[in-house]
Order: structure tokens, then C-alpha cells, then sequence
């Protein structure tokens, strides 16, 4: 891909930074307890209850209630943040070091991400990177589905982030694994690529070192 005119790349967290375990991610909330997990669960766009905790119409302490009310059980808020976090199969260092070259090459860096308050518990510690950064630290600014009250492919986030930032989407790579996001960014204009969870796509983008 030529990046010539580019000097914004959004990125999406999971399934692109980060490598997507739906499977653990499910595994884990039924060991807890919370055995019809599949009827709120997707790689993509949440459902139910954990639909509304990424919305933002849920807030983390509502969410960690309704849990415990749908498994019928007490179960503790740390158990079910453990549970969250079985989405996160790996998170790549040399990804991490893309983010820091490219910011050094002068690209501005956005994160537009469907996540919620119990993954960011992790993600904005000194526990997400070996080096102690949080993923705040690699990015320009940080939009969260939660903090942003919608999810993509609403247009809405898209255009709120547009907004807040000032980017133009003609000079701007939007990079997510989900097709809807991709077609609502190609119709805002964004140039856009949709990597496979999990895969190395520097070369294809021309962003190794």
C-alpha cells in the first residue's frame, strides 16, 4: 500500500495490536459460572449486557451485578475481569515498536476501539507493555467505545473522533479486522486496510523498519 499522503493511521486494539482468543474469552466465563457466555459473546460486536458495558450505557459496577444475576451466583468483579481478559491471546512487542517508529517517522496515531472498562483495566496500566507503558502511551489520543457512548460502525464514534482530532479522513489510514468498521470508514472517506487477527501486516502497508 502507498502511504504518500498520509499523516494519520487509527488503529483498532484487538484482533489488530492485539491477537483475539474468543474461544478462552468463553472458556473463562463459563468457568466462572456464566455458562450461556455464546448468547453475548463475538469477536466483533457484543451483545446484552456486555453490548451495553461497551456502549457506555452500562457502567462496570452495573455490568459486574447483571453478570452475577445471569449466572445466578456470587462471583467476584476480579474473576470476572480475569474472564475478559481470555480475549487477549497475545499482544506482539515488535507491534508496539511500530507504533513508537511510526510516531518517530511523524504519523499521528489515533485508536478507535469497541472495548470496555475491564480490558482498559489492563491496557492503561504499567502491566501492557514490557517496557511499563500503558497503551495510552502510543497513541496521539485513545477513543473508547465505552467513554465515546457508541461503538463502531456507528458513524457516530467515527465522527466524533473526526471532530475531536481534526483529522481529514483522506489523509488518514483507518486499519481494523472488522468488514463492517472497514465499509463505514470507506465511506467516510478513510483509506482503509483490514488485517486477520493475529497477522504481521508491516510489510504489506510498508511500515517495517
Amino acid at each position: 500500500m502507498n502511504l504518500n499522503g498520509i499523516k494519520n493511521i487509527v488503529f483498532d486494539l484487538g484482533g489488530v495490536l492485539i491477537t483475539l482468543n474468543i474461544n478462552e474469552a468463553i472458556r473463562r466465563f463459563k468457568a466462572i459460572g456464566l455458562e450461556n457466555i455464546e448468547e453475548f459473546l463475538d469477536p466483533y460486536h457484543q451483545k446484552g449486557i456486555f453490548l451495553a458495558l461497551e456502549d457506555g450505557s452500562m457502567s462496570a459496577e452495573a455490568f459486574y451485578d447483571a453478570v452475577r444475576k445471569e449466572a445466578g451466583k456470587d462471583i467476584s468483579d476480579k474473576d470476572i475481569i480475569w474472564a475478559w481478559l481470555g480475549f487477549i491471546e497475545d499482544l506482539p512487542v515488535y507491534k508496539l515498536k511500530m507504533l513508537d517508529n511510526l510516531r518517530q517517522q511523524g504519523y499521528k496515531l489515533y485508536l478507535l476501539s469497541n472495548t470496555n472498562p475491564c480490558v482498559m483495566s489492563w491496557a492503561m496500566s504499567s502491566d501492557f507493555s514490557p517496557e511499563g507503558k500503558t497503551l495510552a502511551d502510543y497513541f496521539d489520543k485513545c477513543y473508547l467505545s465505552y467513554q465515546q457512548g457508541c461503538v463502531k460502525p456507528d458513524v457516530r464514534i467515527f465522527d466524533s473522533m473526526i471532530k475531536d482530532s481534526g483529522i481529514i479522513p483522506q489523509e488518514t489510514l483507518f486499519i481494523d479486522d472488522g468488514k463492517a468498521n472497514v465499509e463505514m470508514g470507506n465511506q467516510l472517506g478513510f483509506h482503509t486496510y483490514q488485517p486477520i487477527n493475529g497477522s504481521d501486516f508491516r510489510e504489506e502497508l510498508g511500515l517495517i523498519d
